[in-house]
């Protein structure tokens, strides 16, 4: 079937290696970089091949409407689809539509405990049962440690993969790999991966995998991003 070979084809299942199978239940990834560099392509690529799999996703959106994720979502599946020189077909974009829910909030109004009793309600009693959990455009200037222990309790709670990006400029930017902005709550994040630009791609590095920690120039820096479509490449 056209689906089974997207899945397996997928560009996911070489990132998913480079951090020994993805995350699992219960797990906090985050990807970071300066912005406009290729974060939400990365998130919704990985939010893809979960709705692939049929799996169930709510993406969080704190600075973008949905109208501007949704455009996310249809430009880089055409460009997979393209890729793969495949045609979009209606029953399978319908299939994907289904597992996805987008959310919106103001960081600014809203606590932590109020945007998790919210996943929490539609989860369970909207009977919405996802396994993953994709958060773009959280202010990182604002978090907290608690904020990350309760979405980590949430997280293993409920049996959710979290997907953080995060935005780094300036002082922020990666030093040894991770960046000085999440210095205080690392210990909560399993997988830090930082994208970086190159001249003729933009490449993907793992600077923490659990207890491991690498710098910005190991060579476990093997995943990269096509600078023009922003899908993750094979090799």
């Amino acid at each position: 079937m056209i689906k089974d070979e997207l899945i397996q084809r997928s560009p996911v299942r070489v990132f998913e290696q480079s951090i020994h199978g993805g995350l699992a239940a219960g797990e906090l990834g985050l990807i970071a970089s300066q912005s406009g560099i290729g974060k939400t392509s990365v998130l919704v690529q990985i939010a893809l091949d979960k709705l692939l799999q049929a799996k169930k996703v709510i993406h969080v959106s704190f600075t973008q409407h949905t109208d501007y994720v949704l455009a996310w979502y249809e430009n880089i599946f055409s460009e997979f689809l393209k890729k793969e020189n495949l045609e979009n077909t209606g029953d399978m974009k319908n299939e994907l539509i289904k597992n996805r829910v987008l959310m919106n909030f103001n960081q600014e109004g809203i606590a932590t405990d109020q945007i998790l009793r919210s996943l929490k309600a539609l989860i369970r009693e909207g009977d919405f049962k996802a396994e993953s959990l994709i958060v773009d455009g959280f202010d990182f200037t604002r978090g907290t440690h608690e904020h990350f222990a309760a979405v980590k309790e949430f997280a293993k709670e409920l049996g959710l993969s979290v997907w953080y990006s995060c935005n780094v400029k300036g002082k922020n930017s990666p030093k040894q790999g991770i960046p000085s902005l999440i210095k205080d709550y690392v210990d909560l994040l399993d997988v830090v991966m930082v994208l970086d630009p190159q001249q003729d791609y933009i490449a993907l590095s793992v600077s923490k995998d659990r207890d491991a920690y690498f710098s910005v120039h190991s060579e476990t820096a093997a995943l990269r991003l096509d600078p023009r479509t922003l899908l993750i490449l094979e090799g």
